[in-house]
């Protein structure tokens, strides 16, 4: 989109510095990262920049005037957690980049959650970009690497010590972000525990560190609760609805919450319209839309192109939700001369003593398939898969 600084990194980029980019984010984590990298960032004019900010400040705006009775609604009754907290910790927000009627380019809206993405590791991309790429030093985020450390410890932390607060996650080792966890790690001094690795003594909550039983006061929690059923002959001593003496970072009520259970409440024009699908009008054809059930995660159980037969067979309408297509537009020139399209998360984090979030990164997904995730594009594409927005004039 902005035509000078694709040139110019088409023009730079080899095999070799794509590489480079993944041996540094290995040498900083100690392992190769589980999802594939884009081989190129996304450039991305101020103007597109204002447009996200006015769209993501406008949702907000929303979510925080709704009464805490109304987000209550969202979350299953078998998946209630005590302790809610009155704000989330996280807050990250998804817009395809499209274009509308006018050929102008334009987000709009693809889904939001309360729930913490790659936030250690994708300020580490950015970093491994710009060392490989000195040119993009002149477009790197405002926020010092300093501050971006600052935030994630007061968040994190609080007033704890590392030693008391853990990274909560099933089977981490196996997990595809494991690389976001080590690097978490090596930002704040915390331990990755898995879930089967807790120990319970009353309300008090512990694991073993070095060979020494340690309390566990905050858990900054990466394990998605209702996905736990899915597991089979999953044994812990902990279970999520039990009442513990621990503060929750975020807390896993806020995964339901904000979810897309609010997609159909908000109102804007990079918002695209949805329904429940027990409240989908009559005059509104299915082709228009996207089938999404509320609570899946990563892409699951989406439907392209839902028909009136699939829905008519699901019973729990109330749970699923469809929303207007959108159409990412083809803008990102690789160096064979074909297009990418994207996505772009923003990522928030919300301090426990503040009324708003605050924006400390952007996460892009680059595609080359009808869906933003690797396993629907060609085994030999390029500039598809993880990546990070830069920013600057046009």
């Amino acid at each position: 989109m902005i035509p000078k600084y694709r040139q110019k990194f088409n023009s730079e980029f080899s095999e070799e510095k794509y590489q480079k980019i993944n041996s540094i984010l290995k040498e900083k984590s100690g392992i190769q990262t589980g999802f594939k990298l884009s081989e190129s960032p996304v450039f991305l004019t101020l103007d597109f920049k204002n447009k996200l900010t006015d769209a993501s400040e406008s949702i907000l705006d929303q979510i925080i005037a709704m009464s805490p009775e109304a987000l209550q609604k969202a979350i299953p009754a078998n998946c209630n957690v005590p302790n809610d907290t009155l704000k989330p910790h996280f807050f990250t927000i998804d817009f395809g980049i499209c274009k509308n009627s006018a050929g102008e380019v334009e987000p709009q809206l693809i889904e939001l959650q309360a729930f913490p993405s790659l936030y250690a590791f994708q300020k580490m991309y950015e970093d491994a970009f710009c060392e490989v790429y000195p040119f993009l030093n002149e477009l790197k985020s405002k926020m010092s690497d300093e501050e971006f450390l600052s935030q994630m410890k007061n968040l994190i932390l609080g007033d704890e010590k590392p030693e008391n607060v853990i990274l909560l996650e099933i089977y981490p080792e196996k997990q595809k972000t494991a690389i976001d966890f080590l690097l978490t790690e090596n930002y704040l001094g915390i331990k990755t525990v898995c879930l089967t690795k807790v120990k319970k003594d009353g309300k008090k909550l512990f694991y073993d560190n070095d060979g020494k039983l340690t309390e566990i006061k905050r858990i900054y929690n990466r394990v998605i609760f209702d996905e736990l059923d899915r597991i089979p002959d999953l044994k812990t001593e902990f279970d999520f609805r039990e009442e513990v003496d621990v503060t929750w970072v975020t807390h896993p009520n806020w995964f339901f919450k904000i979810s897309k259970y609010l997609l159909p409440l908000l109102k804007h024009e990079y918002v695209p319209k949805s329904y429940f699908l027990n409240e989908f009008p009559e005059d509104e054809n299915l082709e228009n839309f996207v089938f999404k059930p509320l609570f899946s995660f990563a892409g699951s159980g989406v439907n392209l192109y839902p028909t009136q037969e699939m829905t008519d067979q699901i019973a729990d309408k109330e749970n699923y939700i469809l929303q207007r297509k959108v159409e990412y537009a083809p803008v990102f020139e690789d160096i064979n001369g074909e297009f990418s399209r994207a996505e772009i998360r923003l990522l928030y984090v919300w301090q426990e003593d503040e009324e708003r979030p605050v924006l400390v990164q952007y996460l892009v997904r680059m595609t080359k398939a009808e869906m933003v995730n690797v396993d629907f594009n060609k085994k030999d594409a390029i500039w598809i898969g993880s990546s990070h927005a830069f920013f600057g004039e046009a």
